[in-house]
Formats: C-alpha cells, structure tokens, sequence
C-alpha cells in the first residue's frame, strides 16, 4: 500500500470530512470508518438527526468509533469561526458543474457534505460557487452519503501523495 503524504507512517490523509446535519447514523458510522483508517478528521456540524452514541452508528462505525473522536460543532456559524482562516472549504452538491476531479487538493483542505435527504443548502453554495463540486452520474438523483464521502476523499488523498511524490520533499 502506497503511503499517505505527510506522516512517516504513512497512514495519514490531513484532510477534514465535514457532515453538515447528517441524518442517518448508518452513513455516518461508515463515514467514521472511513476518516478512521485514514486519519481524516471528521467534524459533524448540529444538529444532527441521531444521538452520538446511536446503537446503529456505533454499529456502523465498529469498534474504529471509540477512536474516531469527532469535532461536534453546535451550528455552521460556530465550525467556519473554529477552523483556521486559510482554510479551503469545498461543498459537494449535486447542483454544481465542476466535478470533484477537476479541483487540486491540499493538506487541510475541509470536504463537506450535506445531509442525506436535501443537501447543502442553497446559501451555503451561493456564498462559495468556485468550491462547489459534483460527482458526475449518468443515472439517479444521487449516490449514498458515505460512498460519496468516501470516492472524494481517496481522490483528494491520491492527489496529495502525487504531489508530495514529485516535490522535492517526497
């Protein structure tokens, strides 16, 4: 297995998922899984539609939940003050053009998601449209939360260790 830029073990992704209210306790447990054995930070923003000790999430998520530690925010308001201002944000939506592979992604760089019925909300998109991507699909309204989640997030790690790889720091 290559490993992930950034850590001398090779296991760590320096990238964040954010679940903007997520509603079902299945997606995020397997998205907890995910940012687990990547060592992607995961930050789920309030208020969320399940307790965080869910029986159905922390099934999802395994034993890999009581070492996740996720960053619970109470509002969207409170996460954008409490991440660093040089910060990227990109919005995944199915209402953008610009497809996810199409972006360069970065160490720190913040992945963010909505929740499963609706979506980010329009403002939310309308205030950032340069950072907003889509996963292009031929059929279907939209793809699962948590493969969506992960498809993004292995790409934006495939780029960094490419990078890192031909940089003189690799």
């Amino acid at each position: 297995m290559e490993p992930f830029p950034g850590d001398e073990r090779g296991t760590r992704s320096d990238l964040n998922v954010v679940l903007f209210e997520p509603e079902i306790p299945p997606n995020t447990g397997n998205i907890g899984r995910l940012c687990h054995s990547t060592e992607t930070h995961l930050h789920l923003i309030e208020p969320l539609g399940f307790a965080i000790d869910d029986r159905s999430l922390r099934r999802a998520g395994l034993d890999y939940w009581e070492e996740l530690d996720p960053t619970v925010w109470s509002s969207w308001q409170d996460f954008v003050s409490g991440i660093p201002d040089e910060s990227r944000l990109f919005f995944l939506t199915t209402k953008a053009e610009k497809p996810y592979w199409g972006e360069s992604f970065q160490p720190g760089d913040y992945l963010v998601f909505g929740p499963e019925t609706r979506g980010l909300p329009e403002s939310l998109l309308e205030s950032d449209p340069e950072h907003c991507l889509t996963i292009p699909q031929a059929r279907g309204r939209s793809l699962n939360l948590a493969t969506a989640a992960g498809i993004v997030l292995y790409e934006a790690i495939r780029q960094i260790a490419n990078s890192s790889a031909d940089s003189s720091f690799g």
